[in-house]
């Protein structure tokens, strides 16, 4: 790795590890070796930053990049990322068009959406790549039941002429990160099923694709055409409840400087509220980030934090910009101090733990942290900031 950029003066920061984020698209990909592998960059890379993570997966070996929304597909495609490119929320109305002329791979799951998608090929006059959803039992997103031959025979008179191509079938799994639920299987089973039926009315299928993270580590008989990995690009498990790391490599550390050090006696309330009460004299860190960073308010009192050889916990209310750590009384803490709430090095803690006191997932620790934080990226093409 370059060595680490200063951070002299910034109250909080996220650095990205990009030898890390490389090292687990190789675990991936060795794991679905014969599926393409899509790299799954939405929500600005899970809050890891779009474009530099998308250049390092691609460099690291993805063949496709998959996000969420329009606006994400174009900032790819406009930040000069080439290469198979799918998204796949949208609403009547968004630019179709656009998405179309910068080769951008579209998701059906209703006949107005192939429709909107037509219109806006003509506009154009260029073709679009489509792949037809199939609700196999996830209940969001998808063609459901009888619905699924309506889409499809919906494409047909539109490929006929011109306007677009079915290049994919695909879905969700519901159930993935519970190993050994009947559903994998039966979605699984139902997904190629689907694709079957789409072949048998004429469409000539280049992916038919359903594993996410999970699916692309524990079930190798969903990977089919391509891979859809998410959360484990970033180094982070999609079943923390089973033993093993699959030899992934967190890629976000959270790091902050102390504002403040002071002592405080004992029984004096610290932050609103005082859900914390200090049990003797002891000195008291004060960390600038708080909920409007994206740290878990819901964090009161539980949120762990390493300074230097010190394992603390938030001392009370997470506030909006800040929060204090209890530092204990013998401690030489400095204002300016690095503060850990979360990492990849041995002792640290890490999103999953910041999860599992928050009652929540590891995605949402990652991907909620706000635009105040800089992300520092570290081993990419060159160090930077963004």
């Amino acid at each position: 790795m370059t060595p680490e950029p200063s951070t002299y003066g910034l109250p909080v920061w996220a650095e990205i590890d990009h030898a890390a984020l490389a090292h687990n698209v190789g675990v991936l990909r060795e794991r679905a070796a014969g599926a393409e592998f899509m790299a799954v960059v939405k929500a600005d890379a899970y809050g890891h930053g779009l474009l530099p993570v998308a250049r390092t997966v691609i460099a690291a070996g993805a063949t496709w990049l998959g996000v969420a929304q329009m606006p994400e597909a174009f900032a790819l495609r406009d930040g000069g990322i080439t290469g198979r490119l799918l998204t796949w929320l949208a609403v009547p109305g968004a630019d179709y068009a656009g998405a179309i002329s910068r080769d951008i791979d579209l998701s059906a799951s209703a006949p107005w959406t192939l429709d909107e998608i037509a219109a806006a090929a003509r506009t154009v006059g260029r073709r679009a790549r489509v792949h037809l959803k199939v609700d196999t039992g996830l209940g969001r997103a998808g063609a459901y039941g009888a619905d699924w031959d309506t889409l499809v025979r919906h494409s047909r008179p539109l490929e006929a002429e011109g306007v677009l191509t079915v290049v994919g079938v695909w879905t969700h799994l519901s159930h993935a990160d519970t190993p050994g639920h009947p559903t994998i299987v039966a979605q699984q089973e139902r997904l190629f099923e689907a694709a079957r039926e789409a072949e048998r009315q004429g469409c000539h299928l280049e992916v038919r694709h359903l594993a996410n993270s999970a699916a692309t580590l524990l079930y190798p008989a969903t990977h089919g055409d391509l891979v859809r990995p998410g959360i484990a690009l970033y180094g982070l498990s999609p079943v923390p409840q089973v033993d093993d790391d699959f030899g992934l490599r967190p890629v976000m550390s959270l790091r902050a400087r102390l504002a403040l050090v002071k002592r405080l006696p004992a029984g004096q309330g610290i932050s609103y509220g005082h859900l914390y009460t200090t049990e003797h004299d002891t000195v008291v860190g004060l960390v600038p980030a708080g909920y409007a960073d994206g740290i878990p308010r819901n964090a009161t009192n539980v949120g762990p934090v390493v300074l230097g050889d010190t394992r603390t916990r938030v001392a009370g209310r997470v506030c909006m910009d800040q929060f204090v750590v209890d530092l204990g009384p013998d401690s030489t803490a400095r204002a300016g101090d690095v503060a850990t709430l979360f990492g990849g090095a041995p002792g640290e803690p890490t999103a999953q733990d910041w999860a599992a006191v928050t009652d929540t997932i590891s995605y949402e620790i990652v991907a909620r942290l706000g635009v105040r934080i800089p992300r520092i990226h570290l081993g990419g093409a060159g160090d930077a900031v963004g």
